[in-house]
C-alpha cells in the first residue's frame, strides 16, 4: 500500500490513493493554514469511523439486519502537551431503523472493533479506545 503527498502552499496538501481521488489536508486558520481541508488528527478519528463502518455495514448485511440510517461520530481528546496525540477516542454509532437488534448492532460493533477494523486496532494501542452504539426513533 502506498499513498503520495503533495504541497499545494501554505499548509495545504493533497493526498492521492490507489483510487486516485485527491483528499485535502489543510489545517484551521487558527493554525495557519487557509481551512481548505481536513487535519490529519481529524483524518484519523475518519479513518476509524470509515474502517469500522465497513465492517459493520457488512456485518450486518449477513445478519439480515436493515437499517434506514446509519452514522457515526468520533470524539477524541488530545493530550496538552506535544506531541498532542490522542489519549481518549470515543465512537458513537448511530442506527435508524424499524425493529432493531440491539444485540446485533452491538455485535457487529464488537466484531469490527476486537477483530477486523485494522485502523481502531492500531489506534487502540495508543489511545484509550471506547465505542457505543445508539438507536434512535425513525420519526
Amino acid at each position: 500500500m502506498k499513498v503520495s503527498v503533495k504541497y499545494i502552499k501554505g499548509m495545504h496538501f493533497q493526498g492521492e490513493g490507489s483510487t486516485k481521488v485527491m483528499t485535502n489536508i489543510d489545517a484551521s486558520v487558527t493554525a495557519g493554514g487557509t481551512g481548505h481541508g481536513t487535519n490529519p488528527m481529524e483524518l484519523l478519528l475518519m479513518a476509524i469511523a470509515g474502517c469500522s463502518g465497513m465492517d459493520i455495514v457488512s456485518i450486518l448485511e449477513k445478519m439480515k439486519v436493515k437499517f434506514l440510517r446509519f452514522e457515526t461520530t468520533v470524539e477524541g481528546e488530545r493530550a496538552s502537551d506535544h506531541p498532542r496525540v490522542f489519549i481518549d477516542i470515543e465512537v458513537v454509532y448511530k442506527f435508524w431503523g424499524e425493529s432493531l437488534s440491539e444485540d446485533k448492532l452491538q455485535r457487529a460493533a464488537q466484531l469490527s472493533m476486537e477483530k477486523y477494523c485494522s485502523v481502531a486496532n492500531m489506534i487502540d494501542k495508543a489511545a484509550n479506545l471506547t465505542y457505543r452504539i445508539e438507536i434512535n426513533p425513525t420519526h
